[in-house]
């Protein structure tokens, strides 16, 4: 009896050793890390009221709450940017027509302050022109659009919202537009949701 007993505990035993040997063997995967939320180096926080502090052509400072109570046009430019230079006349016309209407034009010269001083003696601006460099870029692209050329716009309603943004040269459609959406946003005729949407589509 005792002989049945010891073969058959030998045999459990060598059962389980086998058993913890092969176990053994079996490579362990460990749970993957919990995913985490990864912030871009250096990424610009994405504004909804602009608020900025930049010297104009004499070096003087002015800040964006200067123009508080109107709709603002900024438009960032550059001596050296043909479609830029093209849409000078036309903001200062448009100055001219809007500027009693609460409109403002801000110019921001994404450029060196000496070609800039150059130019604006021949442009004769009517509307305040701001330079920044590297500063007036990043204004730009705290807008939340991929800032990837000039002239860059973009459109602050006259509570100081940011409304929108655009990439490309304007033309006199662009700005009839921005004149009547504003206008309406301002006369609650619209919500600013309705008027997002329809400078987004510019």
């Amino acid at each position: 009896m005792s002989r049945i007993f010891l073969i058959f505990a030998s045999a459990l035993v060598a059962l389980m050793a086998g058993a913890l040997f092969y176990a053994a063997r079996i490579p362990v995967q460990e749970p993957p890390p919990a995913a985490k939320e990864v912030q871009q180096p250096g990424a610009l926080e994405v504004v909804t009221h602009p608020s900025f502090t930049l010297p104009d052509i004499a070096g003087t400072n002015h800040d964006f709450s200067e123009w508080d109570g109107k709709n603002r046009i900024v438009n960032f430019w550059a001596t050296w940017c043909a479609p830029c230079r093209r849409e000078i006349p036309l903001l200062k016309a448009f100055q001219d027509e809007q500027g009693d209407n609460g409109f403002q034009v801000i110019g921001i010269a994404v450029d060196f302050p000496e070609p800039v001083a150059r130019y604006a003696e021949a442009a004769e601006f009517n509307y305040p022109v701001l330079v920044g460099e590297q500063d007036a870029m990043a204004v730009a692209e705290s807008s939340g659009v991929e800032f990837v050329g000039l002239p860059f716009t973009m459109f602050v309603a006259s509570d100081g919202e940011l409304l929108s943004a655009y990439i490309g040269e304007l033309h006199r459609t662009h700005l009839d537009t921005i004149v009547d959406v504003m206008t309406r946003l301002d006369r609650a005729e619209i919500s600013k949701e309705d008027a997002r949407y329809a400078l987004d589509d510019l």
